[in-house]
């Protein structure tokens, strides 16, 4: 849970939200469709807004589309401009007509806003249209957003790309400079492609990472093994940042979704109103935070490390 400031201005009423951002393919939409059913769920009004001129299969239905502005296709074939070209160009007509935004959104007052955001990393890193969008939203018309940044649970099972995947974490919250909350998305399907090296518990804390340089040669990949005192110098960044963790997250389990909302509306101040309250605590039967208890029910669940296992590796590491 990262927040720069704790001195934001106040917000206009109602206005709170949160931008979805993360790599391609890490869940964005999905898990903006099953935030805004979760929402519905609690009786918090919440409405979603498009911002990826190149979503054209959206599970849900938005109340604001960045299509009806410029769209992707368009761009590529009027600019003759790439795929990745095109959708920075996109981003940065957005940022150059916000008027037209902020026009859209003031019709929506009063709701809980979900954003849903291109998945081109560069846009969050280093590229300067998104952070103006964001500065502009949150300094000047005074709503109060985070950023929830979706990274697939699965690469903690490739442990160059995890760290590649904290790497990213930090340079987007170092460059949107803004309330922030990183997630292990689809955490029900973690093991897929591979078996863990440590517990869950190790890849959401995001310490001790020069653990996995070892395992970095398991890969067989040239590559890899020529970098590796890379990827151990990238850890020691990170770790010495000491900013990036993750928090488990699975769209399918309510339990789940509601740590995520509490998390996030911890990190832009947001107060659950009396029917909100009542409304989780009769679709929820327990009523924990994202803690080590809740990264223990995903790690028994969804992987197969033991607790044996666990207690065996860290005895080892710390030798």
């Amino acid at each position: 849970l990262w927040r720069p400031s704790l001195f934001l201005p106040l917000p206009k009423a109602g206005m709170f939200g949160q931008l979805v951002i993360g790599p391609p393919g890490s869940g964005k939409s999905t898990f903006c469709a099953g935030m805004r059913q979760f929402l519905s769920g609690i009786k918090r009004e919440a409405a979603i807004v498009n911002l990826d001129p190149a979503n054209h299969n959206l599970p849900y239905e938005c109340a604001v589309d960045i299509r009806d502005l410029v769209e992707l296709s368009e761009v590529m074939e009027e600019l003759q401009l790439g795929p990745n070209g095109g959708l920075i160009y996109c981003m940065e007509y957005l940022a150059k007509n916000l008027e037209w935004l902020k026009k859209k959104l003031e019709e929506l007052k009063g709701r809980y806003l979900i954003f849903d955001f291109p998945g081109q990393v560069e846009l969050f890193t280093q590229h300067k249209a998104c952070k103006e969008l964001a500065y502009v939203m949150t300094q000047e018309w005074h709503y109060r957003l985070c950023s929830v940044h979706l990274v697939d649970a699965h690469h903690c099972t490739d442990p160059s790309k995890y760290i590649s995947c904290t790497l990213i974490s930090l340079s987007t919250m170092l460059h949107l400079e803004m309330p922030h909350v990183n997630f292990l998305s689809k955490c029900d399907l973690i093991e897929q492609y591979g078996k863990l090296k440590f517990s869950l518990q190790f890849y959401t804390e995001v310490v001790d990472m020069r653990d996995l340089v070892p395992f970095l040669g398991d890969e067989k990949d040239p590559f890899t093994e020529k970098h590796k005192a890379l990827s151990e110098s990238i850890a020691e960044v990170v770790e010495d940042f000491r900013l990036v963790s993750f928090s488990p997250l699975s769209v399918v389990e309510k339990e789940s979704m509601k740590n995520a909302l509490s998390l996030i509306d911890k990190a832009i101040g947001y107060v659950r109103m009396p029917q909100e309250r009542n409304a989780v605590l009769n679709m929820i039967s327990r009523d924990s935070g994202l803690d080590t208890e809740a990264v223990e029910y995903f790690q028994s669940k969804y992987t197969n490390f033991s607790n044996a296992e666990r207690d065996e590796k860290d005895i080892s590491a710390n030798k």
